[in-house]
């Protein structure tokens, strides 16, 4: 037996269940993964209160985590039993231990944490695929960042500012505006004081921005899309504030706009494409380029506090699990 949080139901914290359940053994191109280390991330909570479906409950939650390979099936060759690895958007971290696809494991540099790994595979390979590929950012583009003292929003700005660009971010708070100042941000925007699109208008000279990076969704979809100049992009990739609601699409024509709302899946969906983002994203954390920050830390038991907090947005930067 082992320890995880399930779900038996959609809902709130408090559907989250620390329980007892049985764990095989690993099958054909599979492992068996002692979880070190859990990432909590806003996809989790889309799960839980069922804005993503699952397919039958009891549901262990996560997809993001690191580990020690502790037994491999047949026909694994990519790890072998004590590799140190790290895995995204395998369903189940929310557990002490994990059955999980051999093919989808990364090994993690001696550099990387567990911790870190944990919490930077989803995010920072989120990251990776938003400023690299769906928008490439180009030397002197200034971008806007929703949510920028978030795990995705902090990872997403050093790496902007890396490429050289100049960073207008969203934040709550004077203090989580300080915080992604620390880390690169040119313009943080405290959006409970002062309107961001005036702001955006004032920072370029009333031209706009090439992209926006929004994980926010609901709150601000619309008044994103006033602050892109001609041909510009909006780039949806969460929805904490609740998904976007229809609108008229043909009011894009008015400054020739798009808009796309990637999944990282379709940007790791082989092994190769899984290992190339991986070692990029390992590359620019080893050489400085891009620090991951594990600020919240909480027992496996305690994942029902872990979802208040961050859905109240008392976190900045990476949260993690604990089994």
């Amino acid at each position: 037996m082992i320890h995880a949080i399930q779900i038996h139901e959609y809902g709130g914290p408090e559907v989250l269940r620390y329980e007892e359940v049985d764990i095989t053994e690993p099958g054909p191109g599979q492992v068996r993964l002692r979880q070190t280390a859990a990432g909590v991330n806003f996809s989790d909570i889309y799960f839980r209160e069922g804005d993503l479906k699952i397919q039958q409950f009891p549901f262990i939650l996560g997809h993001e985590g690191a580990g020690v390979v502790e037994a491999v099936g047949e026909g694994v060759t990519d790890v072998k039993v004590g590799d140190r690895v790290a895995h995204q958007l395998v369903t189940g971290a929310y557990a002490s231990q994990q059955i999980i696809p051999a093919d989808r494991l990364v090994q993690l540099p001696e550099t990387i944490s567990d911790e870190q790994g944990a919490s930077m595979m989803l995010k920072g390979m989120t990251a990776e695929y938003l400023v690299r590929r769906t928008y490439p950012i180009k030397p002197g583009d200034t971008i806007l960042v929703h949510a920028a003292a978030g795990g995705v929003g902090l990872i997403l700005i050093q790496w902007a500012k890396h490429l050289g660009a100049t960073v207008i971010g969203t934040v709550s708070s004077e203090a989580k505006a300080e915080l992604v100042k620390a880390h690169g941000c040119d313009y943080p925007i405290v959006y409970t004081q002062e309107d961001f699109v005036e702001r955006v208008r004032e920072i370029t000279g009333g031209e706009g921005v090439p992209v926006v990076y929004d994980g926010v969704g609901k709150a601000t979809f619309i008044k994103s899309l006033e602050c892109l100049k001609v041909r510009g992009q909006m780039v949806i990739f969460g929805w904490s504030s609740g998904k976007v609601p229809p609108f008229d699409l043909h009011s894009l024509i008015d400054k020739s706009l798009s808009v796309t709302n990637p999944g990282l899946h379709h940007y790791t969906a082989t092994r190769q494409e899984l290992l190339e983002s991986a070692n990029t994203l390992f590359d620019v954390v080893n050489n400085g380029k891009v620090k991951i920050e594990v600020n919240h830390r909480y027992p496996l038991s305690q994942a029902v506090q872990a979802h208040i907090d961050l859905q109240a947005r008392k976190t900045t930067g990476s949260i993690v699990l604990i089994p």
